[in-house]
């Protein structure tokens, strides 16, 4: 029956995909068996019903994107990951009571041909990297239970030759490539028309004074021309912004919008610029008014473009707060296990234990017992917006941090008061946004574990 139901929706998809949505939509509903799951689909769902905007972007990925590329994302984030991969997580968590994450973020390496200002790849030991063997386990055991979407990162995730191999030998996990765009030529654009299942997303800080001034001379010409390579073969890709005071401006524009679809981009990612690395510092990062502001304009231009936005932070309220360690995490180049890329906290390692034992671990679960970590879901983090809860969580775990910023965390005075100032700071602004924005939620903001306790018990009585 599944088979059945499978072709089918592949069949919407090679027909027409902006038309038949809907009738896709109809069936994941039926289909997915976790309540949190469906209640996402039906937010898809209200989406396409309601924003003209995401008719746009189905009509974009029917002229634009190769189709056996669009079947492929389809099989992989929604058949492997939301269908098959729910029943497996959620078997995980009445199991175990440790939670399975959606995405594996990953960094084989962290060579890389630029230093980018504020990048927490610069002060890492480039000696230090996966092997291919150690890399094709963590996807093997990733996918065992029930992991399809992958991000690779680094260093610059093209400078590790084996995972071609990697990509090739796994076509039923998606994988997303975030690179700084230098290294693309016919050959990779070639090699990922072929794949299918290989998704690049560039990163831009803005045009090309901007990009250029952070990671160097002539990057942002070589991005343009990685770009028009892939809309040559109309393969999807996306630009990951690292957004802070100098840049905001900028890549919230109309024009830096207009430009990235022209281009042929689907998505932008909006990542706020987080103070790591061997000199945090906070004065690039975005002061209240600015963070705010990005989530009010990433908001209009998904409403508004046919051009998704994700911003990292100001989206956390429609996924319940901080999804660290919960819904991603991150696995580094030396194999220890973050729960993100900006938390460099850890207390396993993929070399001593097997990712089952880690996320059934006391660290994944004390992470799902405290979040979110601010009944105000516009504060999620619990390093700049919470930081006395990073505090408390290492030290209850024996977690230690893997850089120089995360110790500071710890152990300096003065950086921790800075992030202190920063949190009280945002308060007044952000509890002023919470209740305009979101008046449905005041006093209804459940806890993680909540959540996912009643989606459990939900899906049992409907076996």
């Amino acid at each position: 029956m599944k088979k059945i139901i499978l072709e089918q929706l592949i069949s919407y998809i090679e027909k027409n995909p902006e038309k038949n949505v809907g009738k896709m939509i109809s069936i994941a509903k039926k289909l997915v068996r976790n309540p949190y799951d469906r209640e996402n689909i039906e937010k898809m769902e209200h989406f396409y019903n309601e924003i003209p905007s995401v008719k746009e972007i189905l009509k974009r990925v029917g002229e634009e994107a190769d189709p056996e590329i669009v079947k492929t994302f389809f099989r992989n984030f929604v058949v492997k990951g939301m269908w098959e991969g729910g029943e497996k997580r959620d078997n995980f968590y009445a199991k175990t009571g440790g939670r399975v994450p959606f995405a594996l973020l990953i960094s084989p390496s962290m060579k890389c041909n630029l230093r980018c200002v504020g990048c927490y790849a610069n002060d890492w030991d480039k000696c230090k990297q996966l092997t291919f063997e150690e890399v094709d386990s963590i996807v093997s055991q990733a996918r065992d239970l029930g992991i399809h979407f992958m991000f690779v990162l680094g260093g610059e995730p093209y400078f590790v030759d084996f995972m071609w191999k990697i990509y090739e030998k796994y076509p039923d996990v998606e994988f997303l490539t975030f690179s700084n765009g230098t290294l693309f030529n016919d050959e990779f654009a070639d090699r990922i028309l072929k794949l299918k299942n290989v998704l690049p997303m560039f990163s831009l800080e803005g045009y090309k004074e901007d990009t250029d001034a952070r990671r160097g001379d002539g990057v942002f010409d070589k991005v343009m021309e990685g770009m028009d390579k892939l809309k040559a073969r109309k393969i999807p890709f996306g630009i990951s912004s690292a957004t802070g005071a100098p840049n905001i401006d900028t890549v919230i524009s109309e024009e830096f919008i207009e430009m990235a679809i022209n281009k042929g981009a689907f998505i932008g990612w909006y990542f706020m610029f987080m103070p790591i690395g061997s000199k945090p510092d906070t004065s690039l990062m975005l002061n209240p008014e600015q963070r705010l502001r990005l989530g009010a304009r990433t908001s209009e231009i998904r409403h508004t473009k046919p051009y998704l936005t994700v911003d990292f932070f100001n989206d956390s309220p429609y996924v319940g707060g901080c999804i660290a360690g919960t819904y991603y995490c991150h696995i580094t180049a030396s194999g220890d296990v973050e729960p993100c890329v900006f938390a460099h906290f850890t207390v396993d390692n993929i070399r001593e234990k097997s990712l089952e034992e880690i996320f059934s671990g006391n660290f994944f679960k004390t992470l799902l017992k405290y979040q979110p970590y601010n009944k105000n879901l516009l504060k999620p983090c619990m390093m700049i917006d919470n930081p006395n809860m990073v505090r408390k969580i290492v030290k209850e775990v024996g977690a230690r941090p893997t850089d120089e910023s995360a110790r500071a965390m710890l152990e300096d005075e003065k950086f921790q008061k800075e992030l202190e100032d920063l949190a009280r700071n945002f308060t007044p602004h952000a509890r002023k946004a919470w209740e305009e924005l979101y008046p449905e939620m005041q006093g209804n903001v459940k806890s993680r574990i909540e959540i996912m306790d009643e989606a459990l018990e939900k899906a049992n009585r409907k076996k």
